[in-house]
């Protein structure tokens, strides 16, 4: 994120732990990467790193998924200090942040099909709806629904899809 003078003297030092309130209201510990003041109906945005699970040809190895949330959707954990995460005030100089999370297109080779992408895939440059993680797993249940395989969403929603299986 190319910033300013300003946000270099409020950049903090490293993530930070905080609490991640699914929707069905379970919680999950996760790490505060930076803090990013944008427009809109969420005056502010959070990356954070959630803890997942990555399937290797040696078998499964720990891994880290990096997502953008609002403040509806954290709590502070009691004692964390979070004035050491990042944060980049909003500059009337900068464009407005790109979408976070998954965006759902129309598929350009079949008629009807949609494709979720990862919100930086470059082929959601013409835009797109964008979605939560939830919601991007409820677009691909769809019929005539695929994951894309030049970005993220295949090889993080698809084996989503596959755990949730049996599980209604």
């Amino acid at each position: 994120m190319g910033r300013g003078a300003e946000d270099q003297a409020s950049a903090g030092t490293g993530p930070a732990e905080i609490t991640l309130v699914l929707p069905d209201g379970q919680t999950v510990r996760v790490r505060l990467h930076e803090r990013c003041e944008t427009r809109g109906q969420h005056p502010w945005r959070y990356r954070i790193g959630m803890p997942s699970w990555v399937a290797t040809q040696a078998g499964v190895e720990a891994a880290e998924y990096g997502v953008w949330v609002t403040s509806d959707q954290l709590q502070p954990i009691e004692g964390v200090d979070l004035s050491r995460v990042p944060t980049h005030r909003l500059s009337p100089e900068l464009p407005p942040p790109r979408p976070s999370g998954w965006v759902v297109r129309p598929d350009p080779e079949r008629r009807g099909g949609t494709v979720v992408h990862d919100a930086d895939c470059r082929q959601t440059s013409g835009g797109g709806v964008e979605l939560g993680a939830m919601e991007a797993l409820d677009a691909l249940m769809r019929p005539g629904a695929r994951a894309c395989h030049d970005c993220d969403a295949a090889a993080v929603l698809v084996p989503a899809l596959e755990l949730g299986q049996g599980y209604t």
